[in-house]
């Protein structure tokens, strides 16, 4: 460490002016480490400091802007300090997503809770993780720089009302098309 780990309020006013001319180009900024400070993102997407939930949605939505994920790890970052906070599950929450066209023509735009947007694609993938004990999926997105987003259930129900099964590396799969590539959700075989 080293020196005062920031506060929230510190960090907040760094990110704003950091980011007046779009979002932050975090992936650019290795500061100096400066301590874990206590700030959590939950599994529901909830954004907590010291224990109690951030109810500022602006002020969620400029935090996720400073967000940077190294290996496991997750930070808040500025030009110059880098704070580590606890990422329980996806630090980005997706809420819904529009659809347009059909098939392979399908194009799926994803919106977060912090008001990012990414289109299904090559560059912003699905996956679809399943609990080994339960086989209940749980669907992610990747939005930006290493960041997934944990796609809501009601909007996870959606997606598979446009799913279809197509072959996938030899295999019978139900997944989805955008952006002309198929994105697998489980194999055909594991449906009832």
């Amino acid at each position: 460490m080293t020196g005062p780990t920031p506060s929230a309020d510190t960090l907040a006013a760094a990110a704003k002016a950091a980011g007046q001319k779009g979002r932050p180009p975090v992936h650019l900024w290795n500061p100096p480490f400066c301590g874990d400070i206590d700030m959590r993102i939950a599994r529901d997407g909830t954004w907590f400091y010291l224990g109690t939930p951030i109810g500022r949605a602006p002020l969620v939505k400029l935090f996720s802007s400073i967000l940077k994920r190294e290996g496991d790890a997750y930070f808040l970052v500025t030009p110059v300090e880098k704070v580590g906070i606890t990422v329980e599950d996806a630090p980005l929450h997706a809420i819904d997503f529009d659809a347009m066209g059909q098939g392979t023509n399908q194009t799926i735009t994803f919106a977060t809770k912090t008001e990012d947007t990414a289109i299904l694609g090559p560059d912003h993938p699905l996956r679809v993780d399943r609990n080994p004990a339960t086989g209940e999926p749980s669907p992610y997105v990747l939005i930006r720089s290493n960041l997934w987003a944990r796609i809501d259930r009601k909007s996870f129900y959606r997606l598979v009302e446009l799913g279809c099964h197509n072959d996938h590396d030899g295999h019978k799969w139900f997944g989805l098309w955008s952006s002309g590539q198929f994105f697998p959700i489980i194999p055909s075989s594991d449906l009832p």
